[in-house]
């Protein structure tokens, strides 16, 4: 199993002394409540606030992992005082997502610290930002081109080789395989199942991924959709590796539903809220994740040091647990702490 780290807390900001805070259990919260598809929510609640903050833009809002990004922006904005907050589509679509990023410009935001859903369709729209002298920072894109700095919780290509590890281990080194991602244009997504391929291929030859990678769109209903497909296509399916936070809880229905909790491992990253009873009836096998409020709350201190023309340096810490220590690869921040695996036997000790 990785190192964990500390759940539930963040290293909070404040006078120049680091404190420990408890987060609230994640759930829908604030401007999320009652929203429509593609309007757009934020925990701000305040139109009048937008110019000069700091603003938060996840791939989508109302799912459990971006909830709990939310928490994390939420709760520096209360340990620091600073104008921060979040905002994003309920449509998972990337031109929702532009469309929120404009509105933000407009608004004259000081910072936007985005999840993009795909990278390649917010390159026009950050570059836009960037020349109107906005502050850019990217989260799972590490290649984005037009960003101040993208901020990563780790190498991509080591949580890939870890979760294709889980996976064989599972399946006992043998069979076939399928992966999902919530986009083909998600390079953090792509990145892990490359990673995991290429290990699979060196290490465990008696193993194949067959099918094409699966695209999701970040929704545990397509998953599941997909996942029957699947089991439909290769009968002797053995595994499955999700990448959306949502792609094992559509499949893990659909394994539960089949009965084949015996016959096929599925591994992948979500959050123990969505998955708990799926790892308790055994449709889903491990979870690898990392905190997403803690990564919100990195970037929010990143983005203020640029506000304030601080530099950002290796060896520092962004104040938020995995980011004490940081290292720096081109515009790439990444953080000192592992990813966290959690099965049945652990899922119970994490409140998100």
């Amino acid at each position: 199993m990785s190192r964990q780290f500390s759940r539930r807390q963040f290293i909070h900001v404040g006078a120049g002394v680091a404190a420990i805070g408890a987060l609230s259990a994640c759930g829908t919260t604030g401007g999320q409540s009652g929203a429509s598809p593609g309007a757009s929510s934020s925990s701000s609640g305040s139109a009048a606030s937008k110019a000069g903050a700091m603003v938060t833009v996840p791939k989508l809002t109302g799912i459990a992992w971006f909830n709990r990004m939310e928490q994390g922006v939420q709760q520096y904005a209360k340990d620091t005082g600073n104008n921060a907050y979040y905002q994003g589509s309920s449509q998972a679509d990337a031109n929702a997502q532009v469309k929120v990023i404009q509105d933000l410009i407009a608004s004259k935001v000081a910072a936007l610290l985005v999840t993009p859903f795909q990278p390649d369709a917010v390159e026009q729209v950050l570059k836009q930002a960037m020349d109107a002298g906005i502050i850019v920072i990217t989260h799972e894109a590490p290649n984005i081109k037009n960003a101040h700095y993208d901020l990563e919780a780790f190498q991509n290509k080591d949580y890939g080789i870890n979760l294709m590890k889980e996976l064989a281990k599972r399946m006992n080194q043998t069979g076939n395989y399928i992966q999902m991602v919530g986009s083909l244009s998600s390079s953090t997504h792509v990145a892990w199942v490359d990673a995991a391929e290429e290990y699979q291929k060196a290490n465990f030859p008696n193993m194949k991924r067959v099918g094409d990678r699966i695209e999701t769109s970040d929704d545990a209903q397509k998953a599941y959709q997909k996942m029957q497909e699947a089991l439909s296509a290769f009968p002797n399916l053995a595994g499955v590796q999700g990448s959306a936070s949502t792609d094992v809880v559509g499949v893990g229905q659909a394994v539960e539903e089949a009965k084949l909790q015996d016959k096929v491992v599925v591994c992948g990253t979500s959050t123990p809220k969505d998955t708990k009873a799926l790892l308790q009836s055994g449709a889903i096998d491990l979870i690898q994740f990392w905190d997403p409020g803690m990564a919100a709350y990195a970037q929010n201190v990143a983005a203020k040091m640029l506000l304030d023309k601080q530099k950002i340096e290796a060896g520092m810490s962004l104040k938020a647990k995995g980011y004490s220590k940081i290292t720096i690869d081109g515009k790439v921040i990444v953080g000192d702490n592992a990813w966290i695996n959690v099965t049945k036997d652990n899922a119970n000790e994490y409140d998100f």
